[in-house]
């Protein structure tokens, strides 16, 4: 019987390989049927694979969740799927609801929501809305590498500044300093809060991780700017990877600090759905000598198994390692001067809603 060919990873791409979605009803296998190798040269680069962008019609924009331990209710993804590429992404299983693949395709194919500045006019001009803080990004990043071209998060942007809405933005992108011009001004008035995620300070192990993402000098300076321009920025260390990445929290937060962030934050890596199995096979392909181990641990920390989603749990794991983590986090936050977990105050109070909002609204201030 043929033998399954283990795939090769390609340059420039997280995913190894392109397995089916979880309702997919047909599964393919690619095998070797003895021809391949006499005519292939197995250290011959795969080709590369292009990027497709389509539009991707919406009837709203604004996102809401009710999960206890995400500290927003309201979010903005303006693009589905994410060409930076970062194998641990937890949004990649989504890729699924369109018949695509959670492992090439995700970072391959992508989409935007061509009518977001439209839709979010009509969503706060609703008689019923009520000004609550949105995040941009919470699941895929807005500055992800189209996002030059396609500019759907500035003109989301746009109408938050127009509309005197707050928000907040989280990315691994150093983009965002083209939009420091809409920014600067909406901080003075406390309508802002930023995020940059900031998984490892080597090169190395970032080429893989998240190929397409800036590099970690490039997420520095971008924190060094917002916080020189008086834009409120912390650090999110996410995903913290056992044997892989955890060593590095305390010198991310450090290296955080001293280019000007104030908060800091961290979550444990996640591997929902088909995420299991594609992180399991990066592993293989690109830390063979640490797979054993890091699974190992990471089953310490998820009460022996691959995943844990139990709200309270899944940000954070469980057991003696997940408790030394959040110390050695809590420590470092203490000894850098950074907020342990901020709640920034978002000013409600200046929205500008719709005709049809009532005038008798009272002022509110709203934590992130």
């Amino acid at each position: 019987m043929p033998s399954p060919i283990r795939p090769a990873a390609r340059n420039g791409r997280g995913a190894v390989s392109n397995p089916a979605g979880r309702f997919e009803s047909t599964r393919t296998e690619i095998v070797d049927d003895g021809w391949a190798n006499e005519w292939t040269d197995p250290d011959e680069a795969l080709p590369p694979l292009q990027t497709t962008v389509r539009p991707e019609p919406a009837r709203s924009i604004i996102s809401r969740n009710k999960s206890p331990d995400i500290p927003f209710d309201q979010s903005i993804n303006p693009y589905r799927g994410c060409e930076h590429g970062c194998i641990y992404c937890y949004a990649r299983p989504s890729h699924g609801y369109l018949n695509l693949s959670p492992g090439l395709d995700f970072e391959t194919k992508l989409f935007y929501k061509a009518d977001a500045a439209r839709l979010l006019e009509e969503e706060l001009s609703a008689r019923n809305y009520r000004c609550s803080p949105i995040t941009i990004g919470a699941n895929t990043d807005p500055y992800q590498p189209i996002e030059r071209e396609y500019r759907v998060t500035r003109s989301i942007i746009d109408v938050l500044a127009r509309r005197r809405h707050p928000f907040s933005i989280i990315t691994k992108s150093a983009m965002i300093e083209r939009d420091i011009d809409l920014l600067a001004p909406l901080a003075k008035d406390n309508l802002v809060y930023t995020l940059i995620s900031v998984t490892t300070l080597s090169n190395d192990i970032k080429r893989t991780l998240e190929p397409r993402t800036a590099s970690p000098a490039a997420r520095l300076r971008a924190i060094r700017s917002l916080s020189a321009a008086g834009i409120p920025v912390g650090v999110m260390v996410a995903p913290v990877i056992p044997v892989l990445t955890d060593a590095e929290l305390e010198k991310i937060i450090e290296a955080a600090a001293a280019a000007g962030a104030r908060s800091a934050g961290y979550v444990l890596l996640r591997l929902p759905y088909e995420l299991k199995a594609l992180f399991r096979e990066w592993l293989q392909t690109h830390e063979p000598l640490k797979a054993r181990h890091v699974w190992s641990r990471l089953h310490d920390m998820r009460g022996g198994r691959d995943n844990d989603p139990r709200w309270g749990h899944r940000q954070r794991g469980e057991g003696q390692y997940a408790e030394l983590l959040a110390q050695r986090f809590a420590a470092a936050c203490a000894r850098y001067g950074l907020e342990h977990r901020e709640r920034f105050v978002h000013n409600t109070a200046l929205f500008v809603a719709g005709s049809t909002a009532s005038s008798g609204d009272s002022p509110q201030m709203s934590l992130l």
